[in-house]
């Protein structure tokens, strides 16, 4: 696929406003503003450039999860494919840029933030592996296990940073 993907560090301009669609999927969408920051040597002092707006849309778990999340403001690392698109609104054509989401985070360099695992569905009573799984592909049923090393073993080297299936 030729996905032009691109990351974004800016600010959360609206509240995020999430929805079901007829179909079901769940999707949140907000709008995001990235402001260019460029040093200006005449002065010595940083200074803002332009403003660009985008509109971001999440789905399924990870839209659930920025609705959950985000609020107006919060500053953020947004990573997507780039959807450029032309419309006529009022008699002119405009353009819109949307950035349909593969991850979105706080930005840790202007703030902390705390993680909590979100509750996965489990599968129902018949349900079956994606079209194209294999025995021993990674599903959404498998974790990192063991961050912590016992003590007295070397970090990089032990097992314990290997996926593993959860039973």
């Amino acid at each position: 696929m030729n996905d032009t993907t691109v990351t974004l560090v800016g600010n959360v301009a609206t509240a995020v406003e999430y929805r079901e669609t007829a179909a079901g999927a769940a999707v949140a969408r907000f709008r995001f503003a990235v402001t260019a920051r460029r040093w200006d040597r005449e002065r010595a002092v940083w200074t803002d450039g332009t403003t660009s707006f985008y509109t971001v849309s999440a789905w399924r778990s990870l839209g659930a999860n920025v609705a959950a999340s985000v609020s107006v403001g919060e500053p953020l690392v947004v990573h997507g494919r780039l959807k450029v698109r032309e419309d006529e609104r009022d008699g002119q054509r405009k353009t819109f840029v949307d950035i349909d989401a593969l991850a979105v985070g706080h930005d840790l360099t202007r703030g902390t933030s705390a993680f909590r695992r979100s509750a996965r569905a489990e599968p129902g009573p018949g349900a079956q592996a994606p079209p194209g799984a294999r025995e021993g592909d990674l599903t959404d049923r498998e974790e990192v296990r063991g961050l912590v090393p016992a003590a007295g073993e070397d970090p990089w080297t032990t097992a314990a940073h290997q996926l593993v299936t959860v039973p």
